[in-house]
């Protein structure tokens, strides 16, 4: 902890060095010219005689000091570092070189004369020496200063005050501290010059050198100091790191040296109140935050450059730098440091066989990571008890609050979602007048419409009408707009999937195999989930979700990846049996022609191929070298809509070729106007609905939930993942709630019952994610903040709403384009899936397998092994998809918990499941080359 400067306890004695201290006494304010003579606030230099016509050093608050306001409260931490070591220039002058600079990564220029930049591998030794001299060293914080002479001023005050530094080496150390900086250069880096040490001056001669270098120090800052004059050279100077960095970016500056008079090494830390500008020093013209050095006496054990290199690195890390920022002394900053050296690897001292074996490091590290981001240390606050670190984050919601503990009362969890997430409902309204916000609608708005029309022409195939287009558009509208008002998680896009499709097609065969009413069924179901969820809910079971593994998301997410890719060349075969290619057509013209008609097929099947491999393009296009990143981008996102207008478009101009369209009711219609109306009587319509169906809908509602369960807390718990940055927090049990209720209530009037949609979700995230511009080579784009707010969806509910009244236009749409649509979600639903890179990898050799933790931790036979249980779960899914007991699929998928969590421990060691079943996902912005939402995700929507 800095103490205040001068006062009772100062190891000076009476009348030894004292004029220097008393130009910082508390209550003393105002200027100082060179030889310490004082000036009021606001009195002209000259006041004082002819002394005062010296150069001013600055104007000076050391009463700001002890001070423990915190210095900024800032958005982010982002931050730019330099070292410069102390060397002999080529005329053996002393001076400040650059030995490298940190932004992510570190840059240095290498002995041949180029600049690289490469992993910051450090010393076990340097950071313990940094650990020791930031334990016995001075902090300084909130120092109010204009000018580094003026920081240099009062770190010489302070050392001398605390014991460390002798008064009659003050002179020396403020000499070497107020040197020129230079830059390297091909003759002129720290690798081809000799490194200087500092030497105890005296007499006259020290006196005049003191004098002329202090009366010049002014100009030497204020000038650039790379030569008489001359600016230093850019192009010497590395990439252009001024145009990677944000807006808001701050410096450090560590100077490390070798002092010959000095007992053991120093070190000090200067936070300043404000950042000052020293344009002569860096590299890149930013402000500086905090200056930090290490001065020591030459000993062949110590290394200042790799000490240097430690303090540049734990400064340019974003934890500690955060701490630094907030930090109310120098307690918190070791505690930081703490943390930094508990997230480190150290490497024994022995040969590595082979690079391989350093893969290893890859999964390790990550945990590591996350471990410190998502459990950041308590910091002790200033005469208080420990407290959690203010992260500067608005509304973080307490650690404590985990919306997946559970309060042990009825109805607790929800309670505390809605009190965590609703006091934030005025900051939703504002956080969305954004332009960013209406950006994110336009897109979602053709996110969100192109599935519902796509399962919307297939579900009313697969019912026979009984739900289309117009029952789907219309839900998805009015659940959306009520999910965006409610909800706790507005970030959540509300929708139909292939999951409830399935079932969908599932329960409609049941109903006409058992002569039931399947619209009438669809109500008491609906009556049942309200019921179940209410129970659910009561009963905090969305912990639940925390054992739902890898394992059991990916069978699922296969499973019915294959439906959707089997469903599309199923109904091609039905086209091409209802079609088929022959010599002689007849070709009288009808609209619904109940005869083979010529081409028919053929052009089904180019429409079909056309739209999967022109919206697979379009989304690897996103990824590629062509065009500017945002216009590409904005291509790639809209790759599903422009494919469904190219092919429609194409089909349009084909006058002479028939194709079956999607058949859409005009207005608020419902699709089959003669077998049902908007209000379904739930005690059935043509014939009374059995009482026993009324009671046995419990089981098919239950199958209901346990998928609407699946997707929605899955796709919750995607967007929740800390490396997202969202601080308004999520609320399970409420948007369970929310969208079971609402779809019960939907049965009703005929319309179909929606869960979250995990593509759809993802991709609104991202759409309202601010991205950190730094493009350092090597790192993984950052979020800085995102948009939390309810209107966008809102604004999409709306939208959707609207396109109901596009019948003129969806009627031109063939079904065989929709048909590639749903190629193209089945194809693409799996990537990023690691079941299905396993199964490939039973197919290639050894020697051409991936660098993954599951393949280089755990021995290919084993992997295998694991392989094949999910394989054989898959098969019997896939029986069961295919049997008269379809319905019953989410029950034998839910069986897979058990299995993974009680019997395949008994095969597999603990280690191995970690690599073969663990979540690592990792975030994804769109910015690396072939990846995008699809990687991230693990349930198909």
């Amino acid at each position: 902890m800095s103490r205040p400067l001068g006062g009772i306890g100062s190891p000076l004695r009476r009348g030894e060095q004292l004029s220097p201290l008393r130009r910082f006494l508390p209550r003393h304010r105002g200027s100082y010219d060179v030889d310490g003579r004082r000036h009021e606030v606001g009195a002209p230099p000259g006041r004082d005689g002819g002394r005062g016509q010296n150069p001013l050093v600055s104007d000076v608050d050391l009463e700001a000091a002890g001070s423990r306001q915190p210095t900024a409260h800032r958005d982010t931490y982002e931050g730019y570092v330099e070292l410069h070591e102390l060397v002999l220039d080529s005329g053996k002058d002393p001076c400040w070189m650059e030995a490298g600079r940190w932004l992510h990564l570190e840059e240095s220029m290498e002995p041949g004369g180029a600049w690289g930049s490469h992993l910051p591998l450090l010393t076990y030794h340097s950071l313990l020496e940094l650990h020791r001299a930031f334990a016995k060293g001075v902090v300084l914080l909130d120092v109010a200063a204009n000018s580094l002479a003026a920081v240099a001023h009062v770190l010489l005050d302070q050392l001398i005050y605390e014991g460390q530094l002798k008064p009659q080496h003050r002179d020396d150390v403020l000499r070497a501290l107020l040197l020129r900086h230079k830059h390297p250069s091909e003759a002129e880096s720290v690798w081809t010059l000799p490194a200087a040490q500092l030497q105890c001056s005296d007499g006259e001669q020290k006196d005049a050198e003191q004098r002329a270098l202090l009366r010049e120090q002014r100009a030497v800052e204020m000038r650039e100091l790379h030569g008489a004059g001359q600016s230093p050279s850019r192009a010497q100077l590395g990439p252009q790191l001024h145009q990677q960095l944000p807006e808001d970016t701050e410096a450090t500056l560590v100077l490390v040296g070798c002092a010959a008079f000095l007992e053991q090494p120093l070190l000090a830390l200067v936070r300043l109140r404000a950042a000052l500008s020293a344009d002569a020093v860096l590299a890149v013209p930013l402000p500086v935050r905090f200056v930090l050095t290490v001065l020591g006496p030459d000993s062949p054990r110590l290394s200042y450059h790799e000490i240097g290199r430690a303090a540049a690195t734990v400064m340019a890390d974003r934890v500690f730098r955060r701490d630094a920022y907030l930090c109310g002394g120098r307690a918190e900053l070791l505690g930081g440091l703490q943390g930094f050296l508990e997230a480190s690897i150290v490497l024994p001292p022995q040969e590595v066989p082979s690079e391989q074996h350093l893969h290893a490091l890859i999964p390790l590290q990550r945990q590591l990571l996350r471990r410190r981001y998502q459990h950041p240390d308590t910091v002790r606050s200033p005469g208080g008890p420990t407290a959690p670190k203010d992260t500067g984050d608005k509304g973080q919601a307490p650690q404590d609050d985990d919306p997946l503990l559970r309060t042990r009362r009825p109805f607790g969890g929800l309670v505390r979602d809605i009190r965590r997430r609703y006091p934030k409902y005025l900051s939703d309204i504002r956080d969305a007048l954004n332009p960013q916000c209406l950006a994110a609608v336009i897109f979602i708005y053709f996110a969100a419409l192109s599935p519902a029309i796509t399962f919307g022409g297939l579900l009313g195939e697969k019912t026979r009408g009984m739900m289309g287009v117009s029952e789907l558009l219309l839900s998805t509208s009015v659940q959306c707009l009520l999910f965006s008002l409610l909800s706790a998680q507005p970030l959540l896009v509300v929708g139909f999937s292939g999951p409830l499709l399935v079932f969908e097609e599932a329960f409609f065969r049941f109903c006409e195999d058992h002569g039931l009413e399947y619209i009438v069924g669809r109500v008491w179901i609906g009556f049942w989930l309200i019921l179940l969820v209410l129970l659910v809910v009561a009963c905090e079971g969305s912990v639940l979700v925390r054992y739902l593994s890898r394992y059991t998301q990916e069978i699922f997410s296969f499973l019915i990846s294959l439906i959707f890719i089997y469903e599309t060349f199923a109904k091609l075969v039905t086209i091409f049996e209802a079609h088929p290619l022959q010599q002689s057509y007849d070709t009288d013209v009808s609209t619904e022609p109940s005869v083979p008609k010529p081409n028919t097929a053929l052009l089904s099947l180019v429409l079909m191929a056309g739209t999967f491999f022109l919206a697979l393009f379009l989304r690897q296009f996103k990824n590629s070298v062509f065009l500017p990143g945002k216009v590409r981008r904005l291509i790639g996102d809209f790759g599903v809509p422009i494919s469904i207008f190219v092919m429609a478009l194409a089909d349009f101009f084909i006058k002479d070729t028939y194709t079956q369209k999607l058949k859409v009711p005009r207005g608020l219609e419902v699709t089959n106007g003669t077998a049902r109306g908007w209000f379904i009587h739930p005690m059935g319509s043509a014939t009374p609905f059995p009482i026993w169906m009324m009671f046995a809908s419990a089981v098919p509602a239950l199958l209901v939930f346990i998928l609407i369960f699946l997707e929605t807390q899955i796709t919750t718990l995607i967007v929740s993942k800390p490396e997202r940055k969202l601080v308004k927090g999520s609320g399970f049990h409420l948007d369970l709630l929310l969208i079971v209720a609402m779809g019960g209530l939907a049965a009703l009037f005929g319309m179909p019952w929606l869960s979250a949609t995990t593509v759809r979700t993802i991709t609104h995230a991202n759409a309202l994610t601010v991205v950190g511009k730094s493009a350092v080579p090597g790192e993984r784009a950052h979020i800085v903040e995102v948009k939390e707010q309810r209107l966008s969806g809102l604004l999409v509910a709306v939208l959707i709403g609207v396109s109901i009244l596009m019948e003129p236009i969806l009627k031109y749409i063939p079904l065989a384009v929709l048909f590639g649509i749903f190629l193209y979600m089945g194809v693409t639903s799996l990537f990023g899936i690691q079941l299905f890179d396993r199964i490939l990898l039973l197919l290639m050799p050894p020697k051409y397998h991936p660098k993954e933790p599951y393949v280089t931790r755990v021995k290919t036979w084993r992997m295998h092994i694991f392989t094949l249980t999910q394989i054989l779960v898959l098969a019997l899914l896939w029986g069961v998809k295919v049997s008269p007991a379809s319905l019953a699929l989410p029950f034998v998928l839910v069986l897979t918990v058990p299995l993974r969590r009680l019997l395949l421990p008994r095969i597999f060691s603990e280690i191995e499941l970690k690599c073969l079943d663990t979540d690592d996902a990792v975030v994804t912005f769109e910015e690396a080359e072939g990846q995008d939402v699809y990687n991230e995700v693990q349930m198909p929507s």
